[in-house]
């Protein structure tokens, strides 16, 4: 037998390869392919099984593209009617040489959300992993606030497929679950991708909780839902046009850079909170390159080209896969020799000026603060905050730009200076021109002794 995790980086996503002699499966499958067919190559072994766990929210699927890459079948829940693959039921059973794999119902999370459990049958009839999807994570379960109609209904049977169907299969069966950390389908996933089921039952404190509390919690519940959810809804349900390459983008010097622009592209500037600080092509949205997974749904169109700033070739590299796990596949050009051609060419460019907490410190002493816009979550702002601070989250920004008003200065804030760099670019791009970020933000605070308030 072959086990494989793979994880993909932004999107907290895994996805799994098991088999045993010469077949193989996955289970939800990313859009970029590669790694599976490389993996089933090194064991000696062809995909013949793809098991989709639900209609996922936040990333393009990859099914269709490796079901016509190897000729495998593909395999999602009843209760949905999607444009592709075989609808399986609770009780179906698939073999790879003496693997089993089950299919259990365990909607919740969406109505047609599946788990899988594996049997080694050479050593036994007891289950020895389940693939949750995200019904169950380590540390937490699944978000149910996709049926915003049906609020209890749907967090009712999470309750049960975790606790009828699923903890039922015994404390030793390892639990593989489809998200990790930082995933926006959960808030309290522990910093591991591995567990068993019976550790979750001691330790999951969601597990703790009994059917009316766990119900009354899930109906209270806020999670973003990024506008690019309703897009990977829509693509994932009829399935991805397959044969649709990761872009190539092209190399653009500053003047063919600058029309582009003219005609209507997005530039998307990948680099450091610091070195976005420092200088930008005016009008960019600046996103490093680790958080674009995260971000890019909140803020980039589906219907322009998108032209990149990066600081190197691998994040060049690693911006346009992560673009395109997204579904963003007009990423047509890239700034040849970076912000240093723009700014020989004698364009303008914008600065942020970084501001430090010390800096901040002596504001509020000389009652010259201005506004600072937190851009945190509110559960991070009420654990601790700048006194006096604004709590606009990155999530809410577009919607609440009202609360940001135009001609006062404004420093933005958040936990380490990313996302606050990141709506730096937005309010400069949206006729905000007093705008510092606080690079290091709460971190820098807590090493330096900063004023905290706490609303807990």
């Amino acid at each position: 037998m072959f086990f494989e995790t793979v994880q993909t980086e932004g999107l907290a996503h895994l996805s799994y390869v098991v088999g045993r002699g010469s077949c193989a499966a996955v289970i939800d499958p990313r859009r970029d392919v590669d790694i599976y067919l490389e993996l089933a190559r090194a064991h000696g072994a062809r995909i013949i099984h793809i098991f989709e766990t639900h209609r996922n929210e936040d990333y393009v699927i990859g099914s269709t593209e490796l079901a016509k890459k190897t000729g495998a079948s593909i395999y999602h829940g009843h209760a949905f009617d999607f444009g592709y693959g075989e609808p399986v039921r609770h009780g179906d059973v698939f073999e790879l040489d003496s693997l089993q794999l089950e299919v259990l119902e365990t909607p919740g999370h969406t109505d047609e959300s599946i788990s899988i459990v594996l049997r080694d049958t050479d050593a036994g009839s007891s289950p020895l992993m389940v693939f949750t999807g995200d019904a169950l994570f380590v540390g937490d379960v699944g978000r149910t606030d996709f049926y915003p109609d049906r609020p209890e209904e749907v967090a009712d049977a999470l309750y049960q497929s975790i606790h009828e169907v699923l903890l039922p299969l015994g404390d030793q069966v390892i639990l593989c679950p489809a998200h990790g950390a930082g995933s926006v389908c959960g808030s309290g996933m522990a910093d591991r991708n591995f567990s068993t089921l019976g550790y979750e039952r001691a330790h999951n404190p969601k597990l703790q909780l009994s059917r009316d509390e766990l119900v009354r919690q899930k109906v209270q519940e806020h999670h973003p839902k990024p506008p690019y959810f309703e897009k990977m809804e829509a693509v994932n349900a009829a399935g991805p046009e397959t044969g649709r390459e990761i872009p190539l983008p092209i190399p653009l010097d500053a003047d063919a850079f600058a029309a582009a622009m003219e005609v209507g592209a997005w530039v998307v500037d990948v680099r450091s909170p610091e070195a976005l600080s420092g200088a930008l092509v005016p009008g960019s949205l600046g996103i490093p390159v680790g958080m674009l997974a995260t971000y890019a749904g909140y803020f980039l169109p589906y219907d322009r080209d998108l032209l990149l700033v990066a600081e190197t070739a691998e994040d060049r590299e690693r911006a346009v896969r992560s673009l395109y796990r997204l579904g963003y596949d007009r990423v047509t050009g890239y700034l040849a020799k970076g912000l240093h051609a723009w700014s020989t060419s004698g364009r303008p460019y914008h600065t942020i000026p970084a501001v430090s907490v010390h800096e901040l410190i002596e504001r509020r002493e000389r009652k010259e603060q201005g506004m600072l816009l937190d851009v945190r979550s509110a559960e991070e702002f009420e654990s601790g905050h700048w006194p006096g601070s604004t709590n606009v989250p990155m999530a809410d920004l577009l919607e609440r730009l009202e609360d940001v008003p135009v001609g006062t200065p404004i420093t933005t804030f958040c936990g380490s200076g990313q996302r606050a760099v990141v709506a730096a670019t937005i309010l400069l791009r949206h006729g905000h021109d007093e705008v510092g970020v606080c690079l290091g933000s709460m971190a820098a605070c807590k090493a330096a002794g900063c004023p905290i308030e706490s609303d807990r």
